[in-house]
């Protein structure tokens, strides 16, 4: 199985979203890293075919998507960013009402909303409306739904987003489990996310294509560019105003601070430190490489 992105391009208006992007993705998590406006929703929305692409083409084991309508949209589950709720629908309502769009039988509906209520540990709540749900329970309802139908391609936009740390968790090894034969695209700005679980990682900056390899692979472009300085307090805005801290921590009378920067400090006691995928995403979007 495999989905192929050929030169794709999106333009709205004079502004150009997506600028040629070509990927090649098969089984597996993909994080999709980038700042606001990276182009991740833009990417997702096209997979989708909710907006119409300028140029390029999307391939699902070699024929084009939007030849292939609904038999790939068979195949395609999708948690968007942001996606309203009927308060007063239950979650097991919710999910039979998706599993009815997506054209599921009665009898399958039933038995895959029960077994992935189960998954998302919803189960006891499944009675319960969705606007007395927590935010984390929200996503996981959201996630339940775009595994009904049993896709192949899943498409995952901020999925924990606003989530506290224990939800994160929850979600992120949730993900994780079904893997192993699916394509799954991650899309987030939270780096802890998808650092341990993504096979490979895909660093988009204003539309534009930039890394697309493994998180250790990647964070090899940026040895020797990691260091870690002891200073005093006083000197912590001149280090904050002249380099990237992705990283500080009290010691006593002293400040370590962990610096992301081609030209470390001179006079300075520094150690390089191993690189990691949030030193490499400060590198990427914030010095402009």
């Amino acid at each position: 199985m495999t989905l192929e992105i050929k030169n794709l391009t999106k333009y709205y208006g004079n502004n150009c979203a997506l600028d040629n992007l070509s990927l090649s993705l098969s089984n597996g998590i993909y994080g999709v890293l980038g700042a606001n406006g990276a182009g991740k929703s833009t990417l997702m929305n096209l997979i989708t075919d909710n907006v119409k692409r300028t140029s390029g083409e999307i391939l699902y084991d070699g024929t084009d998507i939007l030849k292939l309508g609904n038999r790939f949209r068979k195949h395609l589950g999708y948690m968007s960013q942001q996606q309203g709720f009927y308060d007063q629908i239950s979650a097991r309502a919710f999910l039979l009402y998706i599993a009815s769009l997506k054209g599921l039988k009665k009898n399958e509906a039933k038995e895959q909303t029960d077994r992935l209520l189960e998954f998302v540990n919803l189960s006891d709540v499944a009675h319960k409306k969705v606007g007395s749900f927590s935010g984390g329970m929200k996503q996981r309802v959201l996630l339940a739904q775009a595994l009904l139908g049993n896709p192949k391609v899943i498409l995952l936009d901020e999925p924990t987003a606003g989530l506290d740390p224990k939800e994160r968790i929850r979600i992120r090894n949730f993900i994780s489990e079904i893997a192993e034969d699916k394509i799954i695209l991650f899309s987030t700005h939270v780096v802890s996310d998808i650092e341990f679980i993504a096979r490979e990682i895909i660093l988009l900056k204003n539309g534009k294509l930039v890394s697309h390899d493994t998180c250790t692979n990647l964070t090899k472009e940026i040895e020797n560019k990691v260091f870690e300085v002891e200073i005093n307090k006083e000197e912590l805005k001149y280090f904050q105003d002249n380099y990237h801290v992705s990283n500080l921590y009290h010691n006593d009378e002293k400040i370590i601070v962990r610096l992301v920067t081609d030209i470390p400090p001179e006079n300075y006691e520094i150690q390089s430190v191993k690189a990691t995928l949030e030193d490499l995403y400060l590198y990427v979007f914030e010095n402009g490489k």
